[in-house]
């Protein structure tokens, strides 16, 4: 594995600057000066001899994109998928009933594949919430953070892994299977929550404030109903003792309310709440089929949301409360999510999706939201995820994660309103540098850290062996579709009090 290397000093020249989502005007130009890794002074600065230049001219340095929600494992089923709603959609990204285990050398290709596709649009963090199938392994969790470690790109990573058998994590559906489907799917995972909190421990130890900070752990249940109320404490105090971030996918669909009805007799962010399990480390990821106790909840939490705007779009999820949340305070963190439901790791896309789906939501135009207010969900919201507030931002004494983007491309000319066209116009196409930790990861769009051609060559090779693995996964669907579709229409008989889609579906 190649090891990043420092320079004593780095001084980038004469570029412009946003420092982050509240500056409204280019400002500039002024140089950088990073050493170990932090931005130390910005300003303007005699070259010294032990320094290395770095010319900046007529580029714009903004803070690295911060991605809070990605599922790296899904990252060769991008246009793989037909669209349906998530409870059959997960039939095919983790198939219930499919034995066998995929190979560190699939693990981390598809972590590398998602990795290079973010820095080369600026996008210098992500919180990955990796999944597996059947189960995890330390083979294929060192593949994963070694890769993130050796492309040089900032990431948190957790184990996102369910306790409970496939009957138990839904409603009506044990009803509707025959006898030998319910036999199969009443069966637990391999692993109980005791082994997967040893196994957290052991992740932790090896990897978490490895590379000077910039790899990390965080803690995950998948779903409050995917796992017992004993392992979802055991997580929730491990996590507080550890002070790391914990992924919660809440209330992402109508099902999901209807399922709080009927198993808990109330919402899933009640049942968190009321098992102390709801706190300022929680990630809750999605939080569409929310209603106002609800967000009171999050609100007095502390407790940061994920909006993944694209993924909830292309699986019919609904569209988040965003206004809602933001009048109750709520940090508001941006995501999008894996690449089966969102097909790409382009946050640029989340971002002017998030503000422009929001519209047709929003009857009051005054509270549409603004370029601002998704940048800060980017960067602002994107330190709440990380738990980490020396991200997100340019500034001395923060992480030098900085992406420098080309101001004569097409996105900037003419520039108008520099935050707005960073939201509405850019795409990542425009970003030429990036710096992660100091370190220059991507120069003139090229990975520096990896031999691409190499590197893409061995994720060709991996997709290959994952390929029948695919195969086998459409087949599994194919035969559990027909009981998780009548599944999906009961809940929809069911009287929720609320939409979060933009009718109900009379045809």
């Amino acid at each position: 594995m190649q090891k990043l290397q420092h320079d004593p000093d780095t001084i980038v020249k004469n570029c412009y600057y946003l420092k982050d989502e509240h500056q409204s005007e280019v400002k500039g130009p002024i140089d950088i000066l990073i050493r170990d890794g932090i931005i130390c002074e910005m300003g303007t600065f005699i070259e010294a001899n032990e320094s290395e230049t770095f010319d900046a001219s007529g580029l714009l340095a903004i803070p690295g994109l911060i991605n809070s929600h990605l599922h790296s494992p899904a990252a060769f089923l991008k246009g793989a998928l037909v669209d349906a709603p998530l409870e059959i959609f997960m039939l095919r990204e983790t198939p219930p009933t499919l034995k066998g285990f995929e190979s560190p050398e699939i693990c981390r290709a598809r972590a590398l594949l998602s990795a290079v596709e973010m820095l080369k649009r600026g996008i210098t963090a992500v919180h990955d919430d990796a999944f597996f199938n059947p189960s995890p392994s330390m083979d294929c969790i060192n593949a994963i953070m070694g890769a993130y470690a050796e492309v040089g790109i900032r990431a948190t990573v957790a184990i996102d892994q369910p306790e409970l058998s496939e009957v138990e994590k839904y409603p009506f559906l044990g009803e509707l299977l025959n006898k030998k489907l319910y036999t199969i799917l009443s069966q637990k995972p391999y692993m109980t929550g005791e082994n997967l909190l040893k196994f957290y421990e052991k992740f932790i130890t090896t990897w978490h404030g490895k590379y000077r900070g910039r790899i990390n752990c965080a803690v995950s249940c998948s779903a409050p109903q995917r796992v017992s109320p004993d392992y979802l404490m055991a997580l929730t105090s491990l996590s507080k003792e550890k002070d790391l971030p914990f992924n919660v996918h809440v209330l992402e669909t109508r099902l999901q309310r209807v399922l709080g009805k009927k198993k808990f007799d109330k919402s899933l962010i009640q049942y968190l709440d009321d098992l102390g399990c709801l706190d300022e480390r929680k990630q809750l990821i999605h939080t569409i089929w929310i209603d106002e106790d609800d967000i009171t909840r999050i609100s007095d939490s502390g407790a940061v949301v994920a909006y993944n705007p694209i993924s909830n779009l292309k699986i019919g999820s609904g569209v988040m409360p965003f206004h809602a949340l933001k009048n109750a305070k709520v940090p508001i963190c941006l995501g999008t999510d894996e690449a089966a439901c969102d097909d790409t790791a382009n946050l640029w896309g989340a971002m002017k999706t998030g503000a422009n789906i929001q519209r047709i939501s929003i009857r009051e135009w005054s509270n549409w939201p603004s370029a601002d207010e998704l940048l800060g969900c980017v960067w602002s919201g994107g330190r709440k995820s990380f738990r980490n507030d020396s991200i997100g931002q340019l500034m001395p004494g923060a992480k030098a994660d900085i992406a420098f983007l080309n101001l004569n491309a097409l996105s900037f000319v003419p520039l108008n309103d520099i935050r707005r066209q960073l939201v509405f116009c850019e795409d990542g196409s425009s970003v030429k540098h990036v710096f992660v930790d100091g370190n220059l990861v991507v120069r003139d769009g090229k990975i520096s850290s990896i031999d691409e051609a190499e590197v893409f060559n061995g994720i060709n090779e991996a997709f290959k062996e994952f390929q029948p693995r695919l195969l086998e996964i459409e087949t599994h669907a194919k035969k559990l579709e027909p009981y998780y579709r009548k599944m999906y229409e009961i809940s929809l008989k069911e009287e929720i009090g609320m939409t979060r889609w933009l009718n109900n579906f009379p045809d």
